[in-house]
């Protein structure tokens, strides 16, 4: 693929003094094969901003210069808040948000959330009148829906609001299924949607944490893979080369049918991502 290819990786702020110090060696050998930029995702489990911004701080200092891009999410927050942090951001040199929903409280309903936003769609606006063009605004898209939407065409609806409220681009949930992706993209362009949709790819490491998050995040772990990881999960170096073969021909074959680029989740490990990028 060479320098042309268009990639990105997605940090999350560490839950332990531990995996604390060593982000910064992992931000160090990320940025040396030079990412368009590093996403931030939200506090631990959306627990609060306070992660977000010591993870900004770090790849602000041992990024090398690459730019960040802190995810933001509202439900639950008021608009003085956001601004608050936009402002904040801004100071910072950051020029990129991820901006999103976030988890809603396990009791509340969408409609009855606590905060002045309620939609990502909310949000987009919010930044557009609040900064003009000062942010590239990324929102999230679901290729095999939302895990809490109703049905595909609520969940596509939802997208498209997000797209009109100034989104300049989206970075789509993990996916195996490349189907998936090239239907979201079909969609799109009979809906007149013309932003880059960027596949998020998660480097397979290990059979439990791949289920967990394909179950968490509602995307489909196709049996043949399911069956061969749970297979290799006693042969490390096995798997972990099953996984990078897994990972690679998924990325080929996106890259070779328009995808924009790549999102690489990292789950904060240097070695899987940059792997994933010397084989393609």
């Amino acid at each position: 693929m060479g320098s042309s290819l268009s990639f990105s990786f997605e940090l999350f702020p560490p839950r332990t003094p531990e995996a604390a110090a060593k982000l910064p060696a992992v931000i160090r050998r990320l940025a040396a094969v030079r990412p368009q930029y590093f996403s931030i995702t939200y506090g631990a489990g959306g627990s609060d901003q306070n992660g977000t911004s010591e993870t900004l701080a770090a790849v602000l200092e041992h990024g090398g210069g690459v730019e960040a891009a802190p995810h933001l999410t509202c439900v639950g927050s008021t608009r003085a808040e956001i601004a608050a942090l936009l402002t904040r951001y801004k100071k910072a040199g950051v020029k990129r948000i991820v901006a999103l929903r976030g988890d809603l409280p396990a009791t509340a309903m969408s409609a009855a959330a606590p905060g002045d936003f309620h939609y990502a769609n909310e949000l987009v606006s919010f930044i557009r009148e609040t900064h003009g063009d000062a942010f590239q605004i990324e929102v999230a898209a679901y290729p095999e829906m939302h895990p809490q939407a109703p049905n595909p065409s609520v969940d596509f609806e939802n997208f498209r609001c997000k797209v009109e409220a100034g989104a300049d681009g989206a970075l789509t949930q993990l996916f195996f299924n490349a189907d998936a992706y090239f239907d979201f993209m079909e969609r799109c362009a009979k809906a007149g949607i013309t932003i880059p949709v960027t596949p998020g790819i998660l480097p397979i490491t290990g059979f439990a944490n791949t289920l967990r998050f394909c179950t968490g995040c509602g995307a489909d772990l196709p049996r043949w893979v399911r069956l061969r990881l749970e297979e290799l999960e006693d042969n490390k170096p096995a798997l972990v080369e099953f996984g990078l073969d897994v990972a690679t021909r998924l990325c080929e074959t996106l890259l070779k049918n328009g995808a924009p680029g790549l999102h690489i989740y990292t789950v904060n490990q240097a070695d899987p991502a940059v792997n994933l990028l010397k084989r393609l």
